[in-house]
């Protein structure tokens, strides 16, 4: 079996992350800050050191300023729920995966005012933003890099003109933390959607925020309250970080699980894992550019995720994945990647493309692979 899904979710995971996550419900499953007993102190000190990691990975400078939520979209949902009122003006771009879009057109019918950027190279994409601004954008939104295409997004242009009109700046980084170095001063983002179980390489059911340590956080509303064992002779929720937000007991096992894929990542560089990706998928573009009767749909950005999109003429994308699949098993994505606006901004609506998207455990080998498939199937259909 070959599997070229990372974009999904990452498989197989490394061997420390399940080690990590049987010690956690052997040895420290107890409720972390609930109690005084060792085995809850124990827990949570398992959560604070991903917290730690974490923050150390994104060069943020106050670990608890990590918020741990379900997921990417929670996340999403959390600021931009959380945050934008009637009113408000919210900048986005065409490449948005819905876990963006989605809570934005909600709020759309709300009074929220929303301007959707049409992707183009970095210069322009800029300029267009930087014109968009009105009086009343109060949150700019960007991908940092496509789950469609791989395409990269000049965040630090953007997060400098943000800076500059005094606009929130987010980014989603569900496609890069983990295989993209993120610094959040240098790249000036305020805040960072990340989950854990794609290039993090942790269990899915783990991801959050990221918030500076400028940001004021308390204009973003709780999306839920409860318990959170702090401030416990109080029946209205902590105004602190992270336990603001973190209603609930935490998902102790699966964050020892993340911490254990965050400590992978780091021993082999961030940097190293995103050149020997990249290096895959240049590989399989080579060919796939020189091959009549296939279009590939490439990001306009000089650097890129390791995800590449294709199709083969007159064969719909659904059925060589199937075929890919049944016949090589060769795992991949086919269609609209929960993203339809990226698909009609590259060109691929309604039918959207074959999505390959390489991780750390790809090798060259399954390139020619991949490689000598296509040109069967292209060839046989």
């Amino acid at each position: 079996m070959i599997y070229v899904d990372n974009a999904a979710t990452s498989f197989p995971k490394p061997g420390e992350v399940g080690r990590a996550m049987l010690d956690y419900l052997e040895n420290k499953s107890a409720n972390p800050g609930r109690s005084a007993h060792r085995l809850s102190i124990e827990a949570g000190r398992a959560i604070y050191r991903t917290r730690e990691n974490l923050a150390r990975l994104l060069d943020l400078k106050d670990p608890l300023r990590i918020v741990f939520c379900l997921n990417a979209t929670e996340a999403l949902n959390l600021v931009i729920r959380g945050f934008l009122e009637p009113g408000m003006h919210v900048i986005t771009s065409s490449m948005e995966h819905n876990s963006v879009m989605r809570p934005l057109r909600n709020l759309e019918k709300k009074g929220v005012e929303i301007t959707v950027i049409r992707d183009k190279e970095d210069e322009l994409f800029i300029n267009d933003l930087e014109k968009s601004i009105k009086k009343n954008t109060a949150l700019i939104l960007l991908n940092h890099a496509s789950n469609v295409n791989g395409r990269i997004f000049p965040i630090k242009s953007a997060g400098k003109i943000a800076e500059k009109n005094g606009i929130l700046f987010m980014i989603d980084a569900a496609q890069s933390a983990g295989c993209i170095p993120i610094d959040m001063y240098e790249d000036n983002i305020n805040i960072l959607a990340f989950t854990g179980h794609k290039s993090l390489y942790g269990p899915q059911g783990t991801g959050g925020l990221a918030i500076r340590d400028d940001v004021d956080f308390t204009r973003i509303k709780t999306l839920k309250t409860g318990g959170t064992g702090s401030k416990s002779e109080k029946e209205e929720q902590p105004t602190f970080l992270p336990d603001m937000f973190e209603s609930g007991t935490p998902n102790g096992v699966g964050l020892s699980g993340l911490n254990a894929g965050i400590e992978f990542i780091t021993a082999r560089k961030i940097n190293e894992i995103h050149d020997f990706e990249i290096s895959l998928a240049h590989e399989l573009k080579s060919y796939l550019k020189k091959s009549a009767g296939i279009t590939i749909y490439e990001p306009l950005s000089e650097d890129s995720t390791a995800t590449v999109s294709f199709n083969i003429d007159r064969l719909p994308s659904s059925k060589v994945a199937m075929i890919l699949d049944e016949k090589y098993e060769i795992m991949t994505r086919a269609g609209l990647h929960c993203a339809p606006s990226a698909h009609k901004s590259i060109g691929s609506f309604p039918s959207g493309t074959v999505r390959i998207s390489f991780g750390i455990f790809n090798t060259y080998e399954h390139v020619e692979k991949l490689i000598d498939a296509i040109i069967e199937i292209s060839r046989d259909f």
